[in-house]
Formats: structure tokens, C-alpha cells, sequence
């Protein structure tokens, strides 16, 4: 069943989400998404579309699926789905709920997800499934800190941003690694809070 809850926290942001997220964060990050992204290759799966601010770093001519928990996220995103050269098709779907037969695709991307997603376990579980073995999962997240201050800081922000939006402590890595995925790299862009992680699916 898919969570209503969380669907509807982020229906309620989308009218603002552009203007919260469309221009600092997006500007940084911008080269690294554009390289993580340059890997795109095959039939491709990507988790939380939200507006579509990431599609400007889509590499040309792909076979993208998007998917997203909101439709008024999706909604948002329509003119740059649109505008997108290549094919990009979005559905509404809720990563626990997903339609898709096992191993269907070739690679997923997530940008900036699992630090939203309710069981994050699950979630990297449930793309597990979808993959094809020998399939990859690239990923830009931020998670939370093993340093002082920052874990403390990131712990204290998330009693907060989690109400109305993402949590800021995740242990994505570990996630990663207890949903069966085989981690290739780990790259730290901002301290350890911003990276991106590589990993497979065992063939």
C-alpha cells in the first residue's frame, strides 16, 4: 500500500520546492550530478524525480523511467520531462510498491533520496530486486556525519527537517550494504556528508 503520509508531505512542497532547492544546491552540485549521470547507460531507472531539477544533467539520449511518491511532483516536473532529448517517461510509484518485474533494468540513479525514503532498507531492497544481476546503482546523497560537530549538528537539524521533509543523519552506506549491494567506491564531495556511492548487484 502505498504511504500516504509521506505522499502527501511532499505534495504539499512541491509548489515551493523549486524555489528551496533550484538554485544553491543545484548550481554546487551541478559537475559532480553531471558526471555521476554520465554513467547512464541501458535501461535506466530513476527514484524520486520530484520537480525534475536533475533532468538539465541527464546525459542525452536515454532510456530513463523516473519515478516518484507524489504526483504533484510530478506535475511540477512535466515541462522538463518534456523538455528532456531522449526518452524519459514518468510514473507515479512508491519505491516499497514498484510494478516493475524483477530484474528490469540495467542501472538506477537516485539524487539526493534515501535521506526521505521511510525504510530505506526496503527501498535499496526493493531496487535490488529490479536490477538485473550485474546491474549498478549510482548514487548522490547526503548522509549523516561520523565527526564532531557534524554528527551531533545533522542529528539535532533532523528532529526538525524530518516533519516536512528529509532526515539529515542517514547511514546511507551502511544501508547500502545491508540491502545485498557490493559497494565499488564511495566518493565524499562535501566532508562526508555530501558523496556519491557506486554499487552492483551480484551477477
Amino acid at each position: 500500500m502505498t504511504d500516504v503520509r509521506t505522499r502527501e508531505k511532499w505534495d504539499k512542497l512541491a509548489p515551493r520546492f523549486d524555489v528551496m532547492a533550484g538554485q544553491g544546491p543545484e548550481v554546487r552540485w551541478k559537475p559532480f550530478k553531471e558526471r555521476l549521470f554520465g554513467h547512464m547507460d541501458g535501461r535506466i531507472l530513476f527514484l524520486a524525480l520530484g520537480t525534475g531539477l536533475d533532468i538539465p544533467t541527464f546525459p542525452p539520449g536515454k532510456d530513463i523511467t523516473a519515478i516518484d511518491i507524489s504526483p504533484k511532483m510530478l506535475e511540477q516536473a512535466q515541462g522538463r520531462i518534456e523538455g528532456y532529448d531522449g526518452h524519459l517517461h514518468a510514473e507515479v510509484m512508491d519505491v516499497h510498491e514498484m510494478r516493475f518485474a524483477p530484474d528490469s533494468f540495467d542501472q538506477v540513479y537516485t539524487s539526493c533520496t534515501f535521506c526521505s525514503v521511510p525504510d530505506p532498507v526496503g527501498g535499496l531492497k526493493a531496487l535490488y530486486r529490479v536490477l538485473k544481476p550485474g546491474g549498478k546503482l549510482f548514487m548522490f546523497e547526503h548522509t549523516g556525519s561520523r565527526y564532531y560537530p557534524f554528527r551531533y549538528m545533522l542529528n539535532a537539524m533532523t528532529v526538525l527537517t524530518q516533519r516536512i521533509g528529509p532526515s539529515m543523519n542517514r547511514k546511507t552506506v551502511d544501508n547500502v550494504r545491508a540491502a545485498g549491494f557490493r559497494i565499488t567506491e564511495v566518493e565524499n564531495i562535501f566532508l562526508d556528508v555530501v558523496k556519491t556511492i557506486k554499487e552492483y548487484k551480484s551477477a
